[in-house]
């Protein structure tokens, strides 16, 4: 026996009222008619800026305009930190390749919601943490000095950084002129931002 996908509903009415009026007769019908169980625990009568829908929401009663909801926005953090994880032995060549894979799958889901701002803020933080993995990876004081040279930072700065016993997330701040934005594009990293604008 095959038995119906779960699936889900937004349904808009003018008041709460005719919304509690219109979920009591939508219960009735599904569980009477239909004999299929609705999950109480994901049902309610709300304003629709304060409820989810497949990842959407809208941004408040005056504006009907679509956002990220909250929800959305931290999975897509809990994601981008999986994939830059210092402690993850990965070449930068294979991080950059996973980043693109779900930012693009992502931006091209996510289009139709008003996220200019936050792609722009999300692009930043993705290569600062990418700066923290880069710094981790050049563990010896020589390496870091090497490498700082080659981005073209002056010796004495080099040296400075290189000895410097902040942490990889600090040291990521203090790496961002020597490995600006163009650094990331010439490695193959894609903007969210540029995407988006692109989508829409």
């Amino acid at each position: 026996m095959r038995f119906p996908r779960a699936t889900y509903r937004n349904i808009f009415v003018a008041s709460r009222r005719a919304g509690e009026r219109v979920m009591e007769s939508v219960i009735r019908f599904v569980e009477g008619k239909l004999k299929l169980k609705v999950n109480r625990d994901k049902s309610a009568v709300d304003r629709p800026w304060n409820r989810k829908f497949l990842g959407f929401s809208f941004l408040s009663n005056k504006q009907a305009t679509v956002r990220l909801a909250p929800k959305t926005i931290s999975r897509f953090k809990e994601k981008i930190r999986e994939l830059t994880n210092r402690t993850r032995s990965m070449s930068m060549e294979g991080r950059i390749t996973r980043l693109n894979r779900y930012l693009m799958g992502w931006i091209g889901y996510f289009r139709l919601a008003s996220a200019k701002k936050y792609c722009e803020k999300f692009d930043g933080w993705i290569r600062r943490r990418l700066r923290m993995c880069l710094w981790k990876q050049w563990k010896r004081v020589r390496t870091r000095i090497r490498e700082l040279r080659a981005l073209g930072v002056p010796d004495w700065v080099a040296f400075m950084m290189a000895n410097s016993r902040r942490g990889a997330w600090e040291m990521s701040r203090n790496t961002n002129n020597a490995l600006p934005t163009s650094y990331w594009e010439a490695k193959g990293l894609k903007s969210l931002l540029s995407r988006y604008l692109e989508l829409c």
